[in-house]
This record gives C-alpha cells, structure tokens and sequence, in this order.
C-alpha cells in the first residue's frame, strides 16, 4: 500500500513539474500561435540562474529573481527576433526558437561548464515532509518529517519518506494554476490578453499595445519555464542536459492536452507524470505476468527478448506512444478545441 502511495505521489509532483513548464509553452501558443522550441532551454536557464543567486544570496530570492530575469529575457528575444519573423510565417519561428536554443546551451556550458552543478534546496526543504510507517502487521502510520531511528528498524517495519522538496514543487504548481487562471479568467488584464488574440485590431482601436501585450505574454510564459527550473534544478539535478531531457516530454504534454488548452496541460501532465513513475516502478514483463496467472510459457517465449522487456524498461518511450495514440484518436488532444 505505501507503495502505491508514494509512486502516486511521486507520479503527481513530476507531473506538477511537467504543468510548470508546460504551461509557459500552452500560454505563449494560445495566445501567439507560437510554439515555442526554447521553451526547455528557459527552464534551464532559469535553474542556473537560480543556482548562481543562491549562492549570493541564498535560496528564496532565487526562486523570486530567477524566473523575472528569465522572463525578461523572454521578452527581450521576443522584441527583438520573434516580433520581426511572426509575419513570415510558422516556419521562421519554430527555427528561431530552435536555434535559440543552441545559442543557450553553448552559452550555458561556457559560463556554468559542462558538468553538473550543485543547487542543493534551503534548509526548510532538505528532508522528508512527511513519512509512511509500514508495521509488521500491515498497518500503515503516517509522521511529519522524518521519524526516530529505533521506528524504522523494527522486525518487518518499512519507512517510506517524501521528500519535502516534491511537495514544495506540487504546492508551488498548485498555486500557480489557481494564479494563472484567475488572471485570465477573472482580471481586466485577462480579458485584454484574451481578446488581443482573437480581436487585435478592435483591442488596438480600444488604445492598446497590441504587439506589448503579446510581448509581455511571451516574457510571462518563459518565466514560468524559469520558475520551473529553480524548483526542478533543486530537486533533481542542474546540468546543460537538463533542458534536452524535458524538452520533448513537454511538447508531448501539449498536444496529448490539447494545443492551447491550460486544462488539458494539467490533465496531460498529471497522467503521463503517474503513468512514467509506476511503470519505472513496476519490474515486470509479459513472460513473468503470464508465470504469475499460471500461463504456459515456451522456452522460445523466455527467449525472446521482446517479451521480456520490462515495463520499467520501456517506461521512456510511454509518453510517445501515449502521443501517438491521442494523434490517431483524437488529434485535437484531451481537452483540445483545434487541430494539433
């Protein structure tokens, strides 16, 4: 039971995570009809812009500078080069973007290495949140933080903690999905970034900037990237791979969500988050389930080395294929309302 809690939970803040970064990406799309291929490369700058002013001055103005200054970048690139190839067309886009993220990368390596770097959390968040007490007699106890020594090494007794850095990242997520919609749904500002896509020239007539509007659109979505690299780079690990390792799962996230619905994001991220952690979790292949049910296997079955591939094994390729399967059968995506 502790297991299926904690991968639960596990399979939720990743799933968090990949809503942080996704939804810089669906915001900027909905609202520009760009698709932004730096998008992962902001969120690697933000983390180790994160790491360099906690050294200065610490955890918590990182998690607060970082994601400006990466959001100030965003729009700084969008003024520059997005706002002069946006009448060219799709294309020039995606390849600006792409190539902006070369241009971050080498930077990166040149000025931070190539090696990882260590972005540990405050001490607030070193730890456990909570941990799960599994005793000899199948109960399940639930701690604050972490327990005594003497409970965990009890006869047939299993400690399960959660890392409080997780649940940081799960409230952080939280907080700004209910933020970001309340913006768009419930302020002036929203419905003036809302009605610039849909109705620019009427929004312009109104005495608007259109063009800043979508600039400080862009600016907020690579902020969120930004701020998901603070909350990512601490918890897992700050290195210039980072940003390839994401990069492709969010994109999944998108289109498996739907391009420029906020919900699908959320409902996408949160599935493909649990689904990837409990088949990494699960050691199991056709050939052992097959044992397991009292099925006959032929030698020539447990010798075949696709049958026995684990789900643990293929657990990466599951958010593709996941993506190929919502493209067949529902290519507007979960929650989607256009093609993707």
């Amino acid at each position: 039971m502790e297991f299926f809690i904690i991968s639960m939970l596990n399979g939720v803040s990743y799933g968090l995570l990949l809503f942080l970064l996704s939804s810089g990406l669906t915001l900027i799309f909905s609202m520009m009809g760009v698709l932004n291929f730096a998008h992962a490369s902001f969120y690697m700058l933000g983390a180790y812009i994160g790491y360099s002013i906690a050294q200065l001055v610490g955890f918590w103005p990182g998690l607060i500078v970082a994601p400006l200054v990466v959001g100030a970048l965003g729009a700084l690139f969008e003024r520059l080069t997005l706002r002069r190839v946006h009448k060219f067309g799709h294309v020039p886009e995606l390849l600006v973007t792409f190539g902006l993220s070369y241009i971050i990368l080498e930077l990166v390596q040149l000025i931070w290495g190539r090696t990882a770097v260590e972005f540990t959390p405050p001490e607030l968040l070193r730890g456990p949140a909570f941990t799960l007490v599994h005793h000899a007699n199948d109960t399940l106890e639930w701690f604050w933080g972490s327990v005594e020594g003497a409970v965990c090494a009890g006869q047939g007794v299993i400690c399960s903690p959660f890392p409080a850095t997780r649940a940081f990242m799960m409230l952080v997520a939280l907080l700004m999905l209910v933020s970001l919609w309340l913006l768009l749904t419930r302020t002036r500002i929203g419905l003036i970034i809302q009605a610039a896509l849909t109705h620019p020239e009427m929004v312009e007539s109104l005495g608007h900037n259109v063009p800043r509007v979508l600039m400080l659109v862009f600016g907020a979505g690579t902020g969120l990237a930004g701020l998901a690299g603070v909350i990512g780079g601490s918890t897992f690990v700050t290195e210039p791979n980072m940003a390839a390792t994401v990069g492709s799962v969010i994109f999944v996230v998108v289109v498996v969500g739907g391009m420029g619905s906020l919900s699908g994001a959320f409902l996408a991220s949160l599935l493909i988050g649990v689904i990837q952690t409990f088949a990494v979790g699960l050691d199991h292949s056709f050939v052992s389930v097959a044992q397991q049910f009292g099925m006959e296997v032929s030698d020539a079955m447990r010798e075949n080395s696709v049958l026995r591939l684990t789900l643990s094994q293929v657990a990466p390729i599951l958010p593709y294929l996941f993506l190929v399967l919502i493209l067949i059968f529902r290519p507007k995506g979960l929650l989607g309302t256009r093609e993707g």
